[in-house]
């Protein structure tokens, strides 16, 4: 394990870097469960993640020396349980903001948290909060993004990376730098309490807002159009003319 500390960004002022773990989130939450003190900024990056994980349990491939694999941790005591999805935005933003000199227009957030290309997946983030009383105590954020791979498993939904893209290797620690950098700056800001710029930025990003999708929810499919986010997180779906708010758990995008 080789760690380096550096003073350059906010969010990266402690760096440690793996050979290889089976997940960063779980790497984090370990040393955090053992009461080891831990600076806020710390960044854990993965050389190679054996056992990466998304949203609601999904499995995440990460390719060694091709994929970006690292986790963060914060401490946003000042955040309201309330307020969590405001984290979700700002981490999202700070991923957005670095690849769109990369990439180009194209790039967007799905709702909630999932940075997708056109209408495939470059990368997402899982965040793993521990509340204490009405506030969150810490955030352990894991990001996971496709860099420089050419190639995927079957198994992988709708990937794409930057490499597809640029057709060229992208420096992977430089990125995470980057990352860290633009996540420390909306990090500040919602310290500061700029929470309608946070929430308007985001929207601005948003995967086929005001465009119209398929979707499917409680076993049914059909037609909508993504009118926003609530301040809780919740996807503001129009469809007939009714708007109808749903949490990650309820809906599914079905891909055009």
């Amino acid at each position: 394990m080789q760690n380096n500390n550096f003073s350059e960004v906010f969010v990266a002022q402690n760096l440690v870097i793996l050979k290889e773990v089976d997940s960063t989130n779980t790497f984090l939450k370990n040393i955090l469960s053992n009461n080891e003190p831990v600076p806020e900024g710390t960044v854990i990056l993965a050389e190679s993640q054996t056992a990466g994980r998304g949203q609601q349990q999904n499995k995440w491939y990460s390719s060694k020396g091709e994929s970006l694999a690292f986790s963060l941790l914060l401490k946003p005591s000042f955040l309201s349980l309330a307020q969590q999805f405001n984290l979700i935005r700002i981490v999202s933003l700070g991923v957005y903001d670095a690849l769109l000199p990369l990439v180009g227009n194209s790039l967007k957030i799905k709702w909630p948290n999932d940075i997708y290309i056109g209408d495939r997946k470059l990368g997402g983030m899982l965040i793993e909060n521990q509340v204490q009383g009405s506030t969150i105590k810490s955030s352990v954020v894991g990001i996971g993004l496709n860099i420089n791979q050419n190639n995927f498993p079957d198994w992988v939904p709708n990937p794409i990376s930057v490499k597809q893209i640029l057709h060229t290797d992208y420096d992977l620690k430089a990125l995470m730098f980057d990352i860290c950098n633009r996540i420390g700056q909306w990090y500040i800001k919602l310290m500061a309490g700029n929470e309608s710029q946070i929430q308007d930025a985001y929207l601005n990003t948003l995967y086929w807002l005001n465009k119209p999708g398929r979707f499917k929810a409680q076993d049914a499919i059909f037609g909508g159009i993504i009118k926003g986010v609530s301040n809780a997180g919740l996807l503001l779906l129009e469809c007939n003319g009714k708007t109808t708010a749903y949490n990650l758990k309820e809906i599914e995008f079905l891909n055009k």
